[in-house]
């Protein structure tokens, strides 16, 4: 009985010490940001080059409002748990991609809510099943990018996307990826809940058109 009784203790201490730890690295992380100075190149759009990236996606569909927060939660949770993943200061932001066009209504939206972990990485840690969302591990690929950053609410993005299009056409470029968004700073995430503090980069694949 004894013996049961502090294997228990010890299970409940080794699982306070897990959620401690989550909590202290969230905090850290979320007091202490990414460091804005290396994108201030990006209020100018840009096209570089990108390597790929081995990515931890969740799969939801319908409106990123209405189920964004559970998917980014699960997210969260599933990169947490991984043992070989950066952590703190270290850690990336995250991002997502919409294989859909944004005139579509949102309803049918398939967003891929992803965390960038090691190419090392080969399995998933476990979790709990939701019916309503699918947890992959997947190479987004990369290559030719175009970029921008954008300030502000995401519903007020229609003009810095247009922008961005407008470069990559200038350039002799087209669009062949998905739409797809950086969340520097995001709900909860530095910018105290304030919509106006959200700092955003928007990505697109790119390729020289035929043409050029």
């Amino acid at each position: 009985m004894k013996r049961a009784t502090k294997i228990i203790i010890g299970v409940v201490a080794a699982l306070v010490v897990v959620v401690v730890a989550f909590i202290a690295l969230s905090i850290y992380y979320m007091m202490q940001g990414p460091d804005l100075s290396k994108y201030k190149p990006l209020k100018e759009p840009k096209i570089s080059t990108a390597p790929n990236h081995k990515m931890i996606v969740v799969e939801a569909k319908g409106d990123p409002n209405v189920v964004g927060e559970k998917a980014f939660g699960l997210l969260f949770r599933m990169y947490f748990k991984m043992k070989d993943t950066p952590k703190g200061p270290n850690q990336p932001a995250p991002r997502a991609r919409w294989p859909v066009a944004l005139d579509t209504p949102k309803m049918e939206w398939v967003g891929l809510y992803a965390m960038p972990v090691p190419e090392t990485t080969t399995e998933l840690p476990s979790y709990e099943a939701a019916p309503e969302l699918k947890v992959s591990l997947t190479t987004w690929e990369y290559g030719e990018v175009a970029e921008i950053l954008h300030l502000g609410p995401y519903d007020k993005e229609q003009p810095t996307v247009e922008r961005l299009m407008e470069f990559i056409k200038a350039q002799g470029y087209e669009v062949i990826g998905a739409h797809e968004e950086e969340y520097l700073k995001g709900p909860t995430m530095f910018s105290k809940g304030d919509p106006e503090k959200y700092v955003t980069i928007i990505r697109y694949r790119v390729k020289k058109t035929a043409a050029s």
